[in-house]
């Protein structure tokens, strides 16, 4: 499981941001032999369930699903470049991973699904 918080804290997602980024980050996962599980958000953090092999680097990982849909919803959407115009980042640097656990899938999902998304 990851999870990471926006710059600032900001409250960012909006329905269609929070959708294209649904769109993005199972290629980016495929690019690493990974498998997206579930993903969701609250308006200013992201969660995701993530299935990666143990050859692939929890760093390399993580930088690239929260490098490219920054860098492609920054294209996409110029409200998000106005709004975090100083820091060019939508995320903040930190960011949490750690296993599911003997937790069954299952609940970790319903759990993840559970949350407030925006829109």
């Amino acid at each position: 499981m990851f999870a990471w918080f926006s710059k600032f804290r900001h409250k960012m997602f909006a329905d269609r941001p929070l959708t294209r980024m649904e769109a993005i980050m199972p290629n980016v996962c495929a690019d690493f032999e990974a498998e997206l599980i579930e993903l969701n958000s609250e308006n200013n953090h992201m969660h995701l369930l993530v299935n990666y092999p143990p050859k692939v680097a929890v760093t390399r990982l993580v930088n690239s699903l929260k490098g490219v849909p920054s860098h492609r919803l920054r294209q996409e959407f110029p409200d998000l470049v106005r709004h975090y115009y100083r820091a060019n980042k939508l995320w903040s640097g930190s960011y949490f991973t750690g296993p599911a656990g003997s937790t069954p899938l299952s609940v970790v999902k319903q759990d993840m699904q559970q949350q407030n998304r925006p829109g």
